[in-house]
């Protein structure tokens, strides 16, 4: 057999040439410095909305919190500036400023400007620390338009500025200093933070609650340590902070909000259960070193049916989890379970508990701090550690199986509080199954009241969820019958706060909101079964509206969150008036806008309602004329007022109408929201009102 002969490779200058375009070396980039960044800032940061600026706040901040856990700073001070600036400073060791041997430039510089530089990669300056990915401060500082480091160690005053990453010139002395600690200012990119309006309107904005609600937790964990918070944002004087290290060394009378606590996770839990009825009067605390992490968990049961799990990883708030959730929850239902069958408590019968009959009313704090920690992702939102599942469940198996037995009176009502869940659990899923077994999603009819639209595709279907069978009626005639469903409610719906499914179910409206939308209820929802992708809530302009309006919302948020998440929730905003002046007809969705449209100048005697116009009509020709001048306003005060075509007009037809997304932007603060509102407990309710009255807007 002839050997073939060996084809040597030479690569081409100019590439193959395919359908008249060439792939060569010449096609691949190569991003040098913070530039990957700036190109996929969603990589490092998650997202480039709201949660993603604030990330930035978080990395800065988990810098100094991170030398505060070291013990070298327990001052901390983060101020908001005009120009959507923030100001961060502590009073710890300071960034070193000192050559960096292998960049050969300033350690400050290499931390600002190198991506996976930084103290917190195995070496002595942390033994404990968030922060470990090492591109938190430079991804702030790429993703920043201008941003300034302002270190004092040594004895000196060391300053370095940036702009998108690039230093403007090299670090340099200003002055000598006594004083030791970092503070870093940074102005967000409004051209990659862009807002909804877009880049004009100079991007998005940090928010003061999510900071302080972020912060203040921060606080709890870290004992000892001083957070003050300035609002400085609509400061109209001339600010000059060269010369200063703390900001409030100005005295100038500005909001501002301080954190310290000695309590640590148990005052966390206080502050987190304080409008919760207690189940356990004594909070159950444990601090306990196993296998070279440390597990600090508080917990405390309360007369609730959600469950609040708020857990940390070196004192980063791990939103999704992660391997020391999963040790915990494995650990708490296995303790439970061993000593409800040690003491007999429960028949056999009932086969024991599961993970969420044991979860039921429980608020839990758990964190753990670790040497060589994993993240799942940039944005730490999950921890990877392995050795933190077994950690964990070590120590907390044995600690809570300890309080149970020392503690027999709190043992007895989490013991009944899970048995209750677990009786409900099971009345829960029959009642779900029987709904189910008999709703649309096993073949069977619709709702009678429901009108659906004849498109199946999800995508553009729109739920119209409307109060009352007047506007019901209103709606099903001026609807577009391709796209847009209509379900009326007739009046309030169930308050499902404190109700679980199978009450829930037993409702005739929730009924058949829930067999409409196609996707099940509970364990067994399913988002990609949803029926439509757009689930407008359309009630009247008045207090019962509203009312209706928070009920559903409290429906949606605690049993279709994922529905929320997703976007599909949103709430119509019809309009207040209906203005006529001669032949032209414009509507008013706000009494400001009403009297834009009137005009300021018009005389209140030119003003008359539209229910004038019978009489209006039956006058003379010459009378006609006379008053065609006059300006005919109709107050609506409900759907129900309005004929088809103008419920089309105004709240329907997705080329005019006006309809707001909701959204949730902090979770925890929504879930203390609907606590406060919806739960069984009066004061706070009381006490919300009488706080946010001032907010309120009265129709008169």
């Amino acid at each position: 057999m002839a050997k073939e002969k060996e084809k040597k490779f030479t690569p081409s200058k100019g590439g193959e040439v395919i359908n008249g375009h060439h792939y060569n070396a010449s096609d691949i980039s190569v991003l040098e410095g913070l530039e990957p960044v700036r190109r996929r800032p969603g990589m490092y940061i998650g997202t480039t909305g709201p949660e993603g600026l604030h990330h930035l706040v978080w990395e800065i901040f988990d810098n100094s919190r991170d030398e505060a856990m070291g013990g070298f700073c327990d001052d901390i001070e983060v101020v908001f500036l005009a120009n959507n600036r923030i100001r961060v400073a502590d009073n710890g060791r300071g960034i070193p400023v000192d050559i960096h041997k292998k960049t050969k430039v300033s350690a400050l510089e290499t931390v600002m400007t190198t991506l996976h530089a930084g103290g917190k990669f195995g070496g002595e300056g942390y033994k404990v620390s968030g922060g470990l990915h090492g591109v938190g401060a430079s991804v702030v500082n790429a993703l920043s338009v201008y941003c300034k480091v302002e270190v004092h160690k040594d004895g000196g005053k060391y300053i370095q500025e940036y702009s998108r990453g690039k230093k403007k010139a090299a670090v340099k002395k200003v002055a000598s200093s006594k004083l030791k600690g970092t503070i870093v200012t940074f102005e967000p990119d409004s051209e990659i933070f862009i807002a909804k309006e877009g880049p004009k309107d100079g991007g998005i904005k940090f928010d003061w609650n999510t900071v302080v609600n972020h912060i203040r937790q921060q606080a709890y964990l870290v004992k000892g340590l001083k957070i003050l918070i300035i609002d400085a944002r609509n400061y109209e004087g001339k600010i000059d902070d060269s010369s200063l290290f703390y900001f409030r060394e100005l005295g100038l009378e500005l909001p501002s909000t301080s954190f310290y606590f000695e309590g640590g996770l148990t005052s966390l839990i206080k502050y987190y259960n304080k409008f919760q009825k207690p189940v356990q009067n004594n909070i159950f605390y444990v601090n306990k070193e196993s296998d070279n992490v440390n597990v600090e968990i508080a917990l405390q049961y309360v007369d609730d049916i959600v469950d609040r799990i708020i857990p940390f990883a070196n004192n980063i708030y791990t939103a999704e989890g992660g391997t020391h959730v999963t040790g915990f929850k494995t650990a708490l239902t296995r303790t439970l379970n061993t000593y409800c069958k040690k003491n007999e408590m429960m028949k056999e019968s009932e086969g024991g508990f599961t993970g969420d009959d044991v979860l039921e009313g429980l608020t839990a704090v758990i964190s753990v701090k670790i040497r060589e920690i994993q993240f799942e992702g940039q944005t730490k939102a999950k921890l990877g550690s392995m050795e933190a599942q077994g950690a964990v469940g070590t120590v907390f198996s044995e600690a809570f199986a300890s309080f149970l037995e020392e503690n027999p009176d709190e043992a007895k009502s989490i013991i009944n509080k899970s048995i209750l869940a677990l009786k409900a659990r099971k009345a829960a899923k029959a009642a779900k199954d029987s709904v189910l077994r008999k709703g649309a999603l096993e073949g069977m009819t619709l709702p009678g009241k429901l009108a659906d639209c004849q498109t199946k595709d999800a995508s553009e279907s729109e739920l119209f969820l409307v109060e009352g069978d007047s506007a019901g009626g209103s709606a099903k005639q001026g609807r577009d019958r391709r796209t847009q469903a209509i379900l009326p409610l007739k009046g309030k719906i169930l308050n499902v706060e404190r109700a679980r499914i199978d009450k829930m179910l037993a409702s005739k409206e929730i009924k058949s909101l829930v067999v409409a939308l196609g996707a099940s209820i509970g364990d067994t929802f399913d988002i990609k079964k949803m029926r439509y992708h757009k689930i407008i809530i359309a009630t009247d302009a008045d207090v019962d509206g509203a009312h209706i309006r928070t009920l559903l919302l409290t429906l949606f948020y605690r049993y279709f969150k994922q529905v929320i998440e997703a976007g599909y929730i949103y709430i119509a905003q019809p309009p207040l008036y209906k203005i006529k002046k001669g032949k032209e007809i414009n509507y008013a969705y706000s009494d400001e806008e009403k009297t834009k449209i009137i005009g300021k100048g018009a005389d209140v005697s030119e003003i008359q309602n539209l229910e004038d116009e019978i009489a209006f009509e039956e006058e003379g020709e010459e009378e006609m004329k006379k008053k065609s001048s006059k300006v005919h306003i109709q107050r609506y005060k409900g759907l129900g007022e309005m004929n088809p075509e103008e419920l089309w007009e105004t709240t329907m037809d997705p080329e005019h109408r006006i309809i707001k997304k909701v959204e949730i932007e902090d979770a925890e603060e929504a879930n203390k929201v609907f606590d406060i509102l919806m739960g069984s407990e009066v004061p706070p309710r009381k006490s919300f009102i009488q706080s946010n009255a001032k907010l309120a807007e009265i129709d008169i």
